[in-house]
C-alpha cells in the first residue's frame, strides 16, 4: 500500500491509500486534513493504516496541533484509529453529531466528544466547517457530512463511492462510477428521504466534493449531487 497526499482546495488535503485487494479493481481509503489555526481531520482511517496516515499528516502540520477529529459515521475505516489520534494529539477533540455521540462515541472515545447540533459551525481560524446530519445517507443512523464554507468543499463521506485508482481530483463524471460501485457493494440505504437528503446538499452550492472512496470532484457539484439523488430515487421506486 502507498499513501499519497494532494491538495484538493486551498489548505484542504486528501490523504489517500489504495488497497488493490478490495473489490474487483481495488479501492481507495481517503482522509481529509484541513490546515487552519485549529486543524481538523475528517476520517481517521482504520487502525492498521494509522502509521501511514500519521506520517502523511505530519508533513502538513505538527500532529500535536491537531484540534478536531471528525468523520462521517462510526465504522472502522472512518474512525478505527480515533483513539490513536487522540493519544498522538493531546489537544484534539472528537466532534460528531448528537446521535453518534449518544449511541457510540461517548463510550468508544478515550476523551469525551464534542456534540455538534444540526447546522452548527466550527470556526477553525481561516476555515469554517458546518455540521449537517444526514441520517441513513448513505448509511448509518449517525451519518453526517461537513461543509467547509471558505473553499466550498463538501466532505461527503461515502457518497459517490467508486472503485479503482483514479486521480486525486477530477471533473469527469463520478455518478456512473458510483452506480457501478453500488451494484457491487449495495451499501446505500434506500429510504423515501435518501434522494431529498442528497438534493439538500446540492443547495449548499459546493465547488469541491471530498469523496471517501475514490477521486474527489471539482466539476458541476450541484448537478452531480442531484443526479446521484435521482439514481437513488429510481432504485427506491424499483425496490418498492
Amino acid at each position: 500500500m502507498q499513501t499519497t497526499t494532494d491538495e484538493i482546495a486551498h489548505d484542504v488535503f486528501r490523504i489517500s491509500t489504495f488497497v488493490p485487494e478490495v473489490g474487483p479493481t481495488g479501492f481507495t481509503f481517503n482522509q481529509f486534513l484541513i490546515r487552519a489555526d485549529e486543524p481538523l481531520l475528517f476520517h481517521t482511517g482504520p487502525r492498521a493504516m494509522f502509521p501511514a496516515v500519521h506520517g502523511a499528516a505530519a508533513k502538513l502540520i505538527p500532529i500535536e496541533s491537531l484540534r478536531w477529529i471528525t468523520f462521517g459515521h462510526v465504522e472502522s475505516d472512518e474512525c478505527g484509529s480515533m483513539n490513536k489520534w487522540l493519544e498522538a494529539a493531546p489537544q484534539a477533540t472528537v466532534a460528531h453529531g448528537e446521535v453518534g455521540c449518544m449511541v457510540s462515541l461517548n463510550d468508544l472515545a478515550d476523551r469525551p466528544p464534542r456534540v455538534l447540533q444540526q447546522g452548527e459551525v466550527l470556526d477553525l481560524g481561516g476555515k469554517r466547517v458546518r455540521h449537517l446530519d444526514t441520517p441513513h445517507v448513505p448509511h448509518c443512523w449517525d451519518a453526517r457530512v461537513l461543509f467547509e464554507e471558505v473553499t466550498g468543499t463538501l466532505l461527503c463521506g461515502d457518497l459517490f463511492t467508486h472503485l479503482g485508482k483514479g486521480p486525486a481530483l477530477t471533473s469527469n463524471d463520478i455518478v456512473e462510477p458510483a452506480k457501478e460501485a453500488e451494484a457491487v457493494f449495495k451499501a446505500t440505504c434506500l429510504t423515501p428521504t435518501t434522494g431529498s437528503t442528497i438534493r439538500s446538499l446540492a443547495d449548499l452550492q459546493p465547488s469541491v466534493l471530498g469523496v471517501m472512496h475514490g477521486s474527489s470532484y471539482n466539476g458541476n457539484c450541484q448537478s452531480a449531487l442531484r443526479d446521484l439523488a435521482g439514481v437513488y430515487d429510481e432504485m427506491h421506486a424499483a425496490a418498492e
